[in-house]
């Protein structure tokens, strides 16, 4: 499963519940990243390449994804994905023989938006917390995503996005 989306619409929040559903990993891009934060070389690195960052995190979140199915267990990817990644996540899961859920997750109100994320404190070691101009460069950037299962608003209960997540869970083939 993939769970994608702007920064501040509630990713995380998605991803984490559908591992707990599936009782699967929940891997995120931030997490994976921040463990590359301390190598200053490293980083300096990954600066001079465009994208480098997006590009490092994906490459690490498929091998790990590509790991647990190999082990036969559900995996859940979380992070801002835009269509190349989303193509390699579709590749990895068809080599692996795994289907693909897509959920997209979105907050069409900037002002709802800007409330999610002024404020907010996730607290992973090593990463920046979320700002408001980041967001809205991504907000500004979006390219809406094409042909996902789900698609959540943000500016919903989270108890109603997370009952449309089970039932697009349970109702999945194969379960």
């Amino acid at each position: 499963m993939l769970v994608t989306g702007p920064p501040g619409t509630g990713k995380s929040t998605v991803a984490d519940a559908a591992g707990e559903h599936l009782g699967a990993a929940a891997l995120a891009h931030d997490w994976a990243m921040s463990g590359l934060r301390p190598h200053a070389e490293l980083q300096r690195a990954l600066d001079t390449i465009d994208f480098g960052h997006r590009h490092a995190g994906w490459s690490i979140l498929s091998a790990l994804a590509r790991s647990e199915l190999r082990r036969g267990h559900d995996v859940v990817l979380d992070g801002v994905a835009r269509p190349p990644e989303i193509a390699r996540c579709r590749d990895v899961a068809a080599e692996e023989r795994a289907r693909l859920v897509l959920v997209v997750t979105e907050c069409p109100d900037a002002a709802v938006h800007r409330g999610r994320v002024d404020g907010r404190r996730r607290a992973i070691p090593e990463w920046n917390e979320l700002d408001w101009d980041h967001v809205q460069r991504v907000r500004d950037t979006w390219v809406p995503i094409a042909d996902p299962d789900l698609v959540l608003d943000a500016g919903a209960p989270v108890s109603q996005n997370l009952d449309l997540l089970y039932s697009l869970l349970d109702h999945a083939p194969g379960n």
